[in-house]
């Protein structure tokens, strides 16, 4: 990844990422469990775009737990999350459309 351009798919991922930790870090704050997963957000973003030599080797890896922690991010407020507030349905789509541009960014 540190070898090709940054272009809209990856400021996609961005801006979908920084997003949805803003949303998590603003909820019921101060909530250790809204608070990991804004951090989770961060930390995965950082390991999916900054040159570590280890991350970049492990690239696919990294897309892949990225995924992953989204999808349980989003079954986790369909098992337990409030429905009664819009800002939930907004945050999943969006959610929804980082893993499509995580699907869509697989070059490693």
């Amino acid at each position: 990844m540190s070898t090709t351009k940054f272009g809209p798919v990856q400021i996609g991922i961005v801006l979908l990422a920084l997003a949805t930790a803003f949303i998590h870090f603003s909820l019921v704050f101060p909530s250790v469990m809204f608070i990991l997963n804004g951090l989770g957000y961060l930390a995965l973003l950082a390991a999916y775009f900054l040159p570590i030599s280890f991350l970049q080797k492990n690239h696919a890896l990294v897309r892949w737990a990225f995924i992953g922690f989204t999808l349980v991010t989003i079954l986790a407020w369909v098992a337990i999350g409030d429905k009664t507030y819009l800002l939930g349905y907004i945050t999943k789509l969006i959610e929804i459309a980082l893993i499509v541009l995580l699907w869509m960014d697989r070059k490693s």
